[in-house]
Parts: C-alpha cells; sequence; structure tokens
C-alpha cells in the first residue's frame, strides 16, 4: 500500500515522524480517512479516537482538540492530547472520570464547573475506550 508522510506534534513534542499507510481521525464534523493523495485541507478535530496504519500494523491512539492538515501529500496532525492506547494510565482516566461525576451530580456545581466536568467526564470516556 502506498505510504504518505506523517507527523505527530503535541504540546508535548514529537509523537510520530515516519511514512504512514493510513489515518483516520475524528472530526468536529464525524471521522475523517486518510490514505496517500488526499486532497489538501485543514480540519478542526473533536474528541475520539485516532488509528494509524504503519507498516501494516494498526495503532490506536485518544486524540483529542487540535486539528489536521493535508498539504502536497503531507499530513500533519497536530492535536491538543495525544495518547497512544498502550500508554494510557486507565486508573489515571477513571479517577478523572469519578471526579467528573462527582461534580455533574453535585446541586452546587456552578455552569462553569458543569462545563468542565463534562468535558473532563468526555476526554476520561475517550481514552478508557481506546485502551480496551
Amino acid at each position: 500500500m502506498t505510504g504518505f508522510p506523517l507527523k505527530i506534534v503535541t504540546p508535548d513534542g514529537l509523537e510520530f515522524d515516519g511514512i504512514a499507510e493510513s489515518l483516520t481521525v475524528r472530526t468536529v464534523t464525524g471521522d475523517m480517512g486518510i490514505m496517500a493523495k488526499h486532497v489538501d485541507c485543514v480540519v478542526p478535530l473533536g474528541m475520539g479516537e485516532a488509528t494509524v496504519v504503519i507498516d501494516g500494523q494498526r495503532r490506536r491512539a485518544a486524540c483529542i482538540g487540535g486539528m489536521v492538515s493535508v498539504i502536497n501529500g503531507s499530513v500533519n496532525l497536530v492535536p491538543t492530547t495525544f495518547e497512544w492506547a498502550d500508554e494510557i494510565d486507565v486508573a489515571r482516566a477513571e479517577a478523572s472520570e469519578k471526579r467528573a461525576q462527582a461534580i455533574l451530580a453535585s446541586k452546587s456545581a456552578t455552569d462553569t464547573e458543569v462545563k468542565l466536568a463534562k468535558a473532563r467526564l468526555k476526554r476520561a470516556l475517550v481514552r478508557k475506550n481506546v485502551r480496551r
């Protein structure tokens, strides 16, 4: 299968720089698949699973926020958060989920606290789902 150059860069640094055969990411409007010779575009990312096929091997990751661009055949994935499935700390995700649920169950939580808790809950669920 024909490959394409892929760079995955987060605020924490370079996660991947090499040739990929395909990339699937969750955008704000749904899932997007990218293969070699994809049309040029820049798309904002949502929260969800990213799947990268490298040397015939499928790798999954939690990918949250940021953008993906395809320019002249090169793909740059620039998420706010990117964690390969085998690096996800499930206990940390579960603790975050419990904290978020406690805030959402609270009658005294402010609108801002509820909004942040909903986002925390969604991130935790994405991480746990990808880790399975």
